[in-house]
C-alpha cells in the first residue's frame, strides 16, 4: 500500500510539472502568429505530399523500389525517421556494394524491408499507450509526447527513435562521400560506370533530407533528454519560448520533403509544374492522370530508369 500511495503521489506531482509548464498566460498577438504557422506548416504539408503522391501517380519515372520508403514518410514522426535509415541503407548498399544491390533490394525484398520498416514503428508507438505519454500540451495546442511522465521512457524514445537512427544514416551517408571522393581521385576505377550523375543527384536530395530532419528535430530530443535527468527540478528550468520553437521546428520538417524534391529533382519540379497548370483545367488534369494510370498499368518500370535523369 504505502509503494502505491508513493506511486500516485510522484505521477500527481509530475502531473503538476506538466499543467504548470502551460500555465502561462501569452498575448494574443503570440497565439495568433502560433496558430498561423500551425495552419501555414499543415497546409504546406497536405498540399505538398498531395503533389508528391500525384506526380508519383502520373509520371513512372518516378516509381522506383529505392523510393518507396521515401514518400511514405511525413505519415508519423517515427514512420519518418526509420523511412530514412531505410533510404540511407538502400543508398549506401547501392553505392557502396553495388554487385550485391540487385539481391538484396529485389522486388520482393523492397516490399519486406518497408513491411519490417512499418511494423517497427506500429510497436515502437504502442508503449505510449501503456506509458500514458501522450497527452494535450496547451504551449503547443496539440496532444503530443509528454517529456515528464517517465525519465527512462523519455530516454528510450530519444535513443531508439532519434540517437540511433542518426547514427546508422551517418554512417552510411559517410562511406558513400569517402566512395564518391576515390572514385573521382580514380582509386576505384571499376565503380565508375556504376555512380552515374543521377545516382549522385539522388543522393545528394536524401542526404539534404537527413540533414533538414537532424536540425529541426535535434532541439527537442535534446531538451528531452535534460528533462528525463529530473522532470520534476528540470522541466520548469527550460524556456517556454525555446520549447515551443523547438517543437514548431520539429513540426515545420514534415512539410519540407515536397519543397526539397521539386529543387533538387527535375522530374518531381516538372511534374509540379504540370499539376499545377492542369489543376485549372480539371478535364485535362482528370484525361492526364488517366492516361499515366493507363501506361503504369501496360509497363512496369526498369530498376535501371532513374528517377532524377
Amino acid at each position: 500500500m504505502p509503494d502505491n500511495i508513493a506511486f500516485l503521489t510522484n505521477r500527481t506531482q509530475l502531473g503538476h510539472v506538466g499543467r504548470a509548464l502551460g500555465s502561462s498566460t501569452r498575448p494574443a498577438w503570440a497565439i495568433a502568429v502560433l496558430a498561423s504557422v500551425l495552419i501555414f506548416t499543415t497546409v504546406v504539408d497536405v498540399l505538398g505530399n498531395l503533389l508528391v503522391i500525384i506526380s508519383v501517380f502520373r509520371n513512372r519515372k518516378l516509381r522506383n523500389a529505392g523510393e518507396i520508403s521515401g514518400f511514405l514518410m511525413g505519415l508519423s514522426v517515427i514512420g519518418s525517421v526509420f523511412n530514412i535509415t531505410g533510404i540511407a541503407i538502400n543508398r549506401y548498399c547501392y553505392i557502396c556494394h553495388s554487385f550485391a544491390y540487385g539481391r538484396l533490394y529485389s522486388y520482393r525484398n523492397t516490399l519486406l524491408l518497408v513491411a519490417l520498416i512499418w511494423t517497427l514503428t506500429i510497436l515502437a508507438i504502442l508503449p505510449n499507450f501503456f506509458v500514458g505519454s501522450l497527452s494535450y500540451d496547451p504551449r503547443v495546442y496539440s496532444c503530443t509526447f509528454t517529456q515528464t511522465v517517465s525519465s527512462s521512457y523519455t530516454v528510450v524514445v530519444v535513443v531508439v527513435h532519434f540517437l540511433v537512427p542518426i547514427a546508422v544514416v551517418t554512417f552510411c551517408y559517410l562511406r558513400i562521400f569517402v566512395l564518391v571522393i576515390q572514385v573521382r581521385r580514380k582509386v576505384k576505377s571499376e565503380e565508375r560506370s556504376r555512380l552515374r550523375p543521377s545516382d549522385l543527384r539522388n543522393f545528394v536530395t536524401m542526404f539534404v533530407v537527413f540533414v533538414l530532419f537532424a536540425i529541426c528535430w535535434a532541439p527537442l530530443n535534446l531538451i528531452g533528454l535534460v528533462v528525463a535527468i529530473d522532470p520534476e527540478v528540470m522541466a520548469p528550468r527550460v524556456p517556454e519560448w525555446l520549447f515551443v520553437v523547438s517543437y514548431f521546428m520539429a513540426y515545420f520538417n514534415s512539410c519540407l520533403n515536397a519543397i526539397i524534391y521539386g529543387l533538387l529533382n527535375r522530374n518531381f519540379r516538372k511534374e509540379y509544374k504540370r499539376i499545377v497548370t492542369s489543376v485549372w483545367i480539371p478535364r485535362r488534369f482528370v484525361t492526364e492522370t488517366s492516361k499515366a494510370a493507363t501506361d503504369g498499368m501496360k509497363s512496369k518500370p526498369s530498376p535501371a530508369i532513374n528517377n532524377n535523369e
